[in-house]
């Protein structure tokens, strides 16, 4: 269903990012956690939701992973097939390797560099404003219940529950 809704996005900017959600001890117990998208982060149990919108907060793709995964390691997955519009991250994506990919595909990268960079990367301050659109979308895909507070125990009916909500928003 999410593909159908997504036949026709805006490609000026393309946003990724990622964010956790708590998962139940219910959610535990079905084959390898660490496949099922399911982790210990910061002491609870948890998933981390990595997405990719268009400009106008449209979802495009989701990756659901184990809450401790760290964000850039799904960034490659999110932007396969970029070419020719901005690509928008915080700080967690601001390797000089993904900027090198994002640029190789044609892709202008708009990510802030890390506080402590020795040298710092010069971006489009008024184009990552739009970045916006992907916070806006998680937040509204965090009022249904069953995101925000995941007790699906196999990662691909949680991840066919957030491409419902993604053709609903």
């Amino acid at each position: 269903m999410l593909a159908f809704c997504a036949q026709d996005p805006d490609l000026e900017y393309i946003s990724i990012d990622a964010t956790i959600v708590r998962a139940y001890a219910c959610a535990a117990g079905y084959g390898d956690q660490t496949n099922e998208g399911l982790g210990r982060s910061k002491g609870s149990f948890s998933s981390k939701i990595h997405a990719k919108v268009d400009a106008l907060g449209n979802p495009l793709k989701f990756v659901v992973t184990s809450g401790h995964v760290s964000d850039i390691t799904q960034a490659g997955i999110l932007l396969e097939g970029l070419t020719g519009a901005y690509g928008l991250g915080d700080k967690d994506y601001g390797s000089k390797t993904l900027r090198e990919t994002i640029q190789q595909q044609g892709s202008k990268p708009v990510i802030p560099s890390r506080s402590n960079a020795l040298r710092p990367y010069n971006y489009d301050k008024n184009i990552y404003k739009e970045r916006h659109v992907i916070e806006c979308y998680f937040g509204k895909m965090k009022n249904y219940r069953r995101v925000f507070s995941r007790f699906d125990k196999s990662a691909r009916n949680f991840s066919s529950f957030l491409s419902f909500v993604g053709a609903m928003i």
